[in-house]
């Protein structure tokens, strides 16, 4: 399973890149630091899965949302953001993220939902079905 991470923070970035490298069948695809990054990276790399901050420079993941949405672009997007607050969570699930979770509190919530994904897509492999098309958890 294909996983772009889209967050400036780079020890952030690098404690997600190293916990779900020991998940069977995480690929991490890329690393997007700015909203700019974020989209071309979803459209060029066709992660999916996507982790996405919702605060960075150059556009924020409410921004990456709204274009991915309109462009029908949809890979399962995970938002993880030390905002969590609830007009952000109801903001992206409205715009498409499937989860949402509090970077200081709900960090094992994200490797939870991406063993789940990748066990899914493994077994969907197996029966000729793509992950994508049978949602989230």
């Amino acid at each position: 399973m294909r996983v772009l991470i889209a967050d400036d923070s780079e020890v952030f970035a690098q404690h997600l890149l190293q916990a779900l490298g020991e998940i069977n069948g995480v690929e991490i695809v890329g690393h997007a630091r700015t909203g700019a990054e974020a989209l071309q990276a979803v459209y060029n790399l066709r992660p999916e899965v996507v982790i996405l901050d919702i605060r960075m420079p150059g556009g924020s993941g409410i921004d990456v949302l709204e274009s991915m949405k309109s462009e029908k672009v949809t890979p399962i997007t995970i938002v993880m953001t030390n905002f969590n607050y609830s007009q952000y969570r109801k903001k992206c699930l409205q715009l498409g993220a499937r989860f949402f979770f509090d970077k200081s509190a709900e960090f094992a919530k994200v490797c939870e939902v991406l063993r789940l994904l990748a066990h899914r897509a493994s077994a969907s492999t197996e029966d000729g079905f793509d992950v994508t098309e049978h949602g989230a958890p």
